[in-house]
This record gives structure tokens, sequence and C-alpha cells, in this order.
């Protein structure tokens, strides 16, 4: 690498001496995922890889993987005319936008490690994820939801290595214009020879992907393009899927869930993905129907909107095998609407950015278990549950931890903070609670840190927030203690619905109506108007404690 490379940061405990392991199982490998596209460039040029609907605008971008191939070198070459070594990152802030594919690509081509952020991060955390990477190249829109990024980011050059920022659909004074430099510019036809040399290597840091920051300035988790193949290979094998995935995918881009399970796996098959700029999930149906989607992806809410979309205007999802949710608890509900109202199967996905996607339920899983279970362990990845006082001990009930092939690098320029996630064997400590389902998988039940104690029971924190946030008084809940004890008192903090004032009684009816313990009910409510959240929208309990955990 060149002096402005990315080091590889000191993993602790390293899984290099199971590489040989890793190589022959395959889950690792030598080959990457330009070389994916390039495979399928070849065998399959003509075939749709990628459609993206700009809801605005009424209309869909689409590639086959030859147009994909292409602009690949050529956005390549065009970030290697603004500079870029081999070993700089490059930030890529845009929504779900047809650009954000082959920009994957070209940062791969052109020895780049890509930094991708949601157009939601702004102010100081944008800042923050520029100044800690280094970024040389900025790709944003000019404005997100009202707020000028491009303006913000001209702004910030004079204090941070940034160099260019380059605007899509739009140019502000001190920027570049996408479209006039990576798009209109034939690029691989002119300059073809400067790509030689410099595409990343299977193990070379190829991602920087960050967390949500609960605590802190977040952390910039690396990844190569083996350990997110490793992840990928085993979500693929799990659901048995081949290049006729046609996966829509609600999530963003930017996160691991989009353009990991998304676009690299799409690619990864010779599948094609379908998405769309904004949040409108009524329109996805769209996708579905238009593209004869055979996957659909979306954490609960979203898939909750899309069913009640289906029944008050059915579109044809006869194509639909794999439903596939995460990031939130799946109840029984979702699970019966999925198959009454789309004739599909739902499958419930645990990961973290550290790991990618780690536990699944299985084909051969009973079609209800999903609202049971999380899963058991992708085959790239073990799990085990220890006791919360004596780590050295299995339980049924306790912390969470994890280890595999998917393992990131770590995070970047914090290699301290990672390596203390992990015991002398390797184990990373996820900060969960987790149960054992019974069949060699987990059920997630919280944080630890907002962990509450039962008669020694743990308290299913996200599954009462789950089963409180579909009453019809409520929009959304968080459930805390009032000072982070394992006794404290159950608080349910609510967002009542537009009109309604929810009550109490009414909340722990529903709650029992659920099936859910009489331990567990909350013994006191606090209606606020919002809940403190991070950009990746995970609730902030730590200051609705220090708000709300003394009244």
């Amino acid at each position: 690498m060149t002096a402005g490379a990315a080091p590889v940061p000191n993993r602790a405990p390293a899984p290099e001496d199971r590489a040989a392991e890793f190589l022959r199982r395959g889950w690792w490998r030598e080959e990457t995922f330009l070389d994916d596209l390039r495979h399928q460039a070849r065998v399959r040029p003509h075939k749709l890889a990628v459609a993206g609907r700009r809801i605005a605008e009424a209309r869909t971008d689409t590639l086959d993987y030859s147009e994909l191939a292409r602009l690949t070198d050529r956005f390549a070459v065009a970030l290697i005319e603004l500079g870029v070594q081999r070993g700089d990152f490059v930030a890529v802030q845009l929504p779900n936008r047809w650009e954000s594919v082959p920009l994957l690509f070209a940062c791969i081509r052109a020895g780049a490690v890509i930094c991708p952020i949601d157009p939601v991060c702004q102010e100081e955390e944008l800042r923050h994820r520029l100044e800690l990477t280094g970024a040389r190249v900025c790709i944003t829109v000019p404005e997100w939801n009202g707020y000028p990024l491009a303006a913000h980011l001209t702004a910030l050059k004079a204090e941070l290595p940034l160099e260019h920022v380059v605007v899509v659909g739009g140019r502000d004074a001190g920027t570049l214009s996408f479209d006039d430099h990576f798009v209109g510019v034939a690029w691989e036809e002119q300059r073809a020879g400067e790509l030689d040399g410099r595409e990343l290597a299977p193990d070379d840091p190829f991602v920087v992907l960050f967390t949500s920051g609960t605590t802190g300035p977040s952390k910039g988790v690396l990844h190569s393009q083996n350990t997110i193949h490793a992840a990928v290979r085993g979500y693929a094998d799990t659901f048995l899927l081949d290049d006729s995935l046609v996966a829509a995918v609600t999530t963003p881009l930017v996160h691991y869930s989009g353009f990991g399970q998304g676009i690299l796996t799409g690619v990864m098959l010779g599948g094609t993905i379908a998405f769309q700029d904004v949040r409108q999930n009524a329109a996805l149906l769209d996708l579905v129907e238009r593209y004869g989607a055979t996957l659909l992806y979306g954490p609960p809410s979203t898939l909750l909107d899309i069913t009640a979309a289906q029944r008050a205007d059915p579109r044809d999802v006869s194509t639909l095998r794999h439903t596939v949710t995460g990031s939130a608890p799946v109840l029984q509900q979702l699970v019966d609407e999925v198959r009454e109202t789309l004739d599909a199967r739902t499958y419930s996905v645990w990961g973290m950015s550290e790991f990618g996607p780690v536990t699944i339920t299985r084909l051969d899983y009973n079609q209800n278990w999903a609202a049971q279970s999380n899963g058991g362990p992708i085959d790239s990845m073990e799990l085990r549950i220890d006791d919360r006082e004596h780590p050295d001990r299995r339980a049924a009930v306790g912390r969470l931890r994890v280890r595999g092939a998917a393992q990131a690098l770590g995070y970047y320029k914090r290699e301290d903070v990672f390596a203390a996630e992990f015991n002398a064997e390797g184990w990373f400590d996820t900060g969960d609670l987790a149960r054992d389902d019974g069949r060699g998988g987990v059920r997630v039940l919280g944080r630890a840190k907002d962990a509450l104690m039962r008669d020694g029971i743990v308290v299913p924190m996200t599954e009462l927030e789950a089963v409180v946030s579909q009453h019809p008084d409520v929009t959304e809940t968080a459930f805390i203690g009032t000072t982070g004890s394992l006794d404290d008192p159950i608080v349910a903090v609510v967002v009542p619905s537009a009109g309604s004032a929810p009550e109490l009684d009414r909340l722990r009816a529903h709650l029992r109506a659920a099936g859910q313990d009489e331990r567990f009910l909350p013994e006191r409510l606090v209606v606020v108007d919002a809940l403190p959240k991070t950009l990746t929208g995970k609730v902030r309990k730590a200051e609705l404690r220090r708000r709300h955990g003394g009244q």
C-alpha cells in the first residue's frame, strides 16, 4: 500500500490462524466482488442487475451487468483523476440511487476504501466521520430533507482533509458535478491504463461502516471483502439463493443490509436488486410486481406497512418466496400478515455491523418460528450464551457472544476498543442478552446494559416494546428502568398516536392479551413527543433514564 493506505488494525484475537480453514470452507476466497461483477458481465451481460426507482421523478433507472461493469471502470478512473490514491477513503453520502452501485465497485477497482454515509448524518457526526477517515472525496446530493448537505460539506473543506465535494443531481459553488465528471466522460476509454495494479485484494480494508453511537462518537467498523463475503455467502446459502434472485431491498444501501445482503449478494449470484430512493413503503409493492421479486427484505415496521398496502390495493406478488426481516423483534402478527397477504414465509435475521448477518431462521424451521427465535448461526459463524455473573460458564439465558469468519478487521483507529470486546478464546461480546431457543439458535432479549430482572428472569424488553408499538394509541415506545439497576421499576416511555392519550391500564391489558408475563408489565407510563435516537434510529435509553427515570 501507499503511505496514504488504511492500516489493517491489530485484531485481538486475530483469526489469521484459521485462514486456511476459512478458505477451505469457501467462507474466504482468493477472488473479490469485482471478480464476481466481471464474471456476470461475461456470462449474462444484458441481464438486469439494478433497478433504482426515483419516487419524486416517477422514473426507474436500470443497469444491466455490462453497463454496470463499464461504469465501474469509468467511475474508478474518475476517482483517480480527483487524486484518490490506493488506500484512501472515499465518502459516499447518497440515498438509494443507482449511482451508489457502480461507485461501490469503482472504489474496489481504484483501490480505495469506501465510506458509506447516510444522508441523515449531518453536522458534527458528519464531521467526525470525515475527520476520522481523512476522506479526500465526498459524493453527495444537494440537500436532504431540507438540509443543504453539499453547502455544509463545502464549508467543512477548509477544516478537513476533504478536497472534493461531488454533487449528484446538481452543483453548488465550490463543488463538482457528478454527471459532468463521473458520467459524462468515457474515462475507461481514455485512461484505462491508470487502473493497472490498483484494485483491492480480498483481505485489504474495503469498507468502513459506522455504528449507531449510542454512548459517544460512532465507531468505524472496518471490513475486508473476505469478511463481508463470509457473511453474505452464509446468508445466500441459508436461503439456497441463486441467479434467479430478484431482491426488493427496503433498507439504505449505505447500511450493511443494503449493500451487503442487497448489492453484493445480488452481484455475487448474478441476480437483480431493486430499491427506491425515499421511504414510501406501499410503493415497494410496485417493485415486487414489476420485477417479479423473489425476496423482500426489510424491518418489521416496513413489512407491516407493505402488508397493509397489499390488503388495500392488491398487487401480483406471486413470485415472492422469502420475506426476510431484522433489526427488531418479529411478532406472530407479522408472520400471519405476511402469510395471508403476500403468501410468503417470514424469516428472521439478527446481526451487527461488526459481523453482518449472524443468525437466521432456516428454511426447514416451522413457518412460525421467526416469531419465537432469531434463528441459528450461518455457516461461517458460531455463537454461545454466557452466564451474566460467570462468563466462563454457559447458560440458557445470558450474554450473547459470537465469533467466526465474518469478523471485522477492527474499529478504525480504535483498535484497543475493538480488542477489549473479545475474551481469550476469541469470542466477541455483542452487548446483547439472549436465551437459547432450544434448536441451536437464540432469541435476543435486548441490550445487557438496559436489562431488568424479575424473579431471576430477564425482562424481554425488545418484545414488550414491539407489542406495545402495535397498540392503536401508540406510535412508538421504549421500555427503561429508572436508574440502570436490575430491579428498577419497568417504565414504558410512549409517543402517542395523533389525537390519542394512551393509558397505563390499557397498555398492560394489551400486553396480557399478547401473552406477556404479568411480571413484565410496565409499572409506570411516561408520554413524550419523541424518543431521542441515534442516526441509525436506535433509541438513546441512557438519555431517557436521565430525563424520566426520577419522575
